[in-house]
């Protein structure tokens, strides 16, 4: 397997991980992967990363098979108002393509929001930073990674 960045990211912080490949196909979203990989959705997460009215950016680690509350979104990241950012904008700014965006080891650590219902697993998966891989990790390990928080976003 091709190392990615999250994976040196991780390797380079001794954390402890393990991957999962896949099959690649049309759909990539988190609920076609939790299919492919034979595990619950809700315990594969995505990860989407929004622009807030003060033109910061934010990262938002999700279950696979639920929508982001944008109204949870703006409290979490205490703006007035938040809103994805456009696909063309997210290699460039993430380093990572749709489908292959991981919430480890982007072009910058931004901060990071994880669902709290990952607290209810052992460990969860999010992507491995490309398409095809995915990332298994304990939940309070990726918000110690990603300098992330814990909070309601569903």
């Amino acid at each position: 397997m091709k190392k990615t960045n999250a994976i040196r990211v991780l390797e380079t912080n001794n954390i402890k991980f393990n991957t999962y490949e896949y099959q690649l196909s049309e759909e990539i979203d988190a609920v076609s992967v939790a299919s492919k990989i034979k595990v619950d959705p809700e315990q594969v997460f995505k990860t989407l990363v929004a622009v807030g009215s003060n033109k910061d950016h934010y990262v938002f680690v999700l279950p696979g098979n639920y929508e982001l509350n944008l109204k949870k979104a703006a409290i979490a990241a205490d703006v007035k108002r938040i809103e994805l950012i456009k696909m063309k904008d997210l290699l460039n700014l993430t380093g990572y393509i749709r489908g292959g965006c991981s919430p480890i080891g982007m072009k910058k650590l931004f901060p990071t929001f994880i669902d709290d219902s990952a607290q209810i697993f052992d460990n969860i998966y999010v992507s491995g930073g490309k398409i095809g891989i995915q990332i298994f990790i304990n939940p309070y390990d990726l918000a110690r990674i990603t300098k992330g928080e814990f909070i309601g976003l569903i």
